[in-house]
């Protein structure tokens, strides 16, 4: 009897030590939070022991709550030390090894490239990146992003080798891994965004009164910032009592915009300007449409999943990403990027449109309800991942 009694307790400690575990690298825990915060609970509720790699712990009460591990690795995203980049790839292998994960899952540029090679040099099988949009350094032009480019498509090439499958949020930007020889076709796979949750993006009908517009991004100049709020300008040389509202904290990226450069507008009632919110869904209930004249190389931007899931008629850019939000005419237009005179024509239709707001923003919803779901899209992540 004793030794039975001995045989059960070292099979619940086996079992312990085999337990599936899945380790995540991101780039920064509320980007973890936000944007793959239900992906993580769902992996937990599938068995999974979860373990987040990250350079800070801001949400210690979700972590906590949903009983996942947080382990914490020095990263300035922005650096292009190389000192830097070995030393946050040589402490991300020391962490992968320790924590002896099934699986890893990596995503924006650094965790993805460093994640990947370190998590094979950890004897990782199984591993995963994700593709959320290329960013700045596919999008601008400029000498310095020229390089980097050259520089990021070597490292990303070296780095994907290594993956069983990459995940992208849009076509074009499979395409475009493919054609610069950066990945396999046959390692690519397709989801719809990060999913937006319907719990907390409710639908509900387009307030009464003047046509209002909202804006969210981070403060850079390829987001179209700056088109937004001359657009509103022009438009409220006609309409005055239209109201234009913009959320976002000024960045500390180098392209980001100055507060300089958008002072004149917000002193003279042009824009309506906040910083930052914890509760974005409620200044987007209160708008008409959502606006986002982008030229960023996105993924799918969740900004405007989260529109869409609340039933408002969007004005974009037909750019990467972006496309893959709108049905012409059905639930909203796009805009010419970087113009914001077009940007202004396609907000006085709305405005002289009113009468159509609604039944755009009824397709809006549905599209959502069809393709953007947090549930659809986790379940797809599940499948490539055989997350079981």
């Amino acid at each position: 009897m004793p030794k039975n009694n001995a045989r059960k307790i070292t099979d619940k400690s086996d079992a312990a030590t085999t337990a599936k575990k899945f380790l995540m690298v991101g780039p920064k825990t509320k980007a973890v939070v936000n944007f793959r915060g239900d992906l993580l609970c769902d992996i937990k509720k599938k068995g999974y022991e979860v373990v987040v790699v990250v350079p800070e712990n801001e949400n210690k009460s979700f972590f906590k709550e949903n009983g996942i591990k947080v382990r914490l690795v020095s990263l300035n995203k922005n650096s292009l030390s190389v000192f830097g980049a070995f030393s946050y790839y040589r402490n991300l292998k020391r962490i992968i090894r320790d924590e002896a994960p099934d699986k890893v899952l990596s995503f924006t540029i650094k965790p993805v490239i460093f994640g990947s090679i370190a998590a094979n040099r950890a004897g990782v099988k199984e591993i995963y990146s994700l593709i959320c949009g290329l960013g700045m350094i596919f999008s601008s032009d400029t000498l310095k992003m020229h390089v980097l480019r050259f520089v990021g498509s070597h490292l990303y090439k070296y780095a994907l080798k290594y993956n069983k499958k990459v995940i992208f949020q849009n076509r074009d930007d499979i395409n475009e891994f493919v054609a610069r020889e950066l990945v396999k076709r046959s390692q690519c796979e397709l989801v719809n965004g990060s999913g937006v949750n319907l719990k907390k993006f409710t639908r509900n009908k387009l307030p009464k009164g003047k046509v209002s517009f909202l804006m969210v991004s981070r403060v850079i100049r390829e987001k179209g910032v700056l088109e937004y709020f001359k657009a509103a300008k022009i438009v409220k040389e006609k309409y005055p009592d239209v109201t234009f509202s913009y959320i976002g904290a000024i960045d500390k990226n180098k392209n980001a915009i100055s507060m300089d450069e958008l002072r004149s507008f917000i002193d003279e009632g042009v824009i309506e300007y906040i910083s930052e919110t914890n509760h974005v869904e409620k200044y987007v209930g209160n708008c008409s449409v959502f606006v986002l004249p982008t030229y960023y190389r996105e993924g799918i931007p969740r900004t405007l999943l989260e529109a869409m899931a609340m039933g408002r008629p969007i004005l974009t850019t037909n750019t990467p990403g972006c496309r893959e939000t709108i049905i012409e005419g059905e639930n909203g237009y796009f805009v010419k990027v970087k113009r914001a005179n077009d940007l202004a024509n396609k907000i006085i239709f709305m405005i002289e449109h009113k009468s159509d707001l609604q039944k755009m923003g009824d397709k809006s919803y549905q599209m959502c309800l069809e393709k953007f779901t947090i549930e659809i899209v986790d379940e797809r992540m599940f499948e490539i991942m055989e997350v079981k």
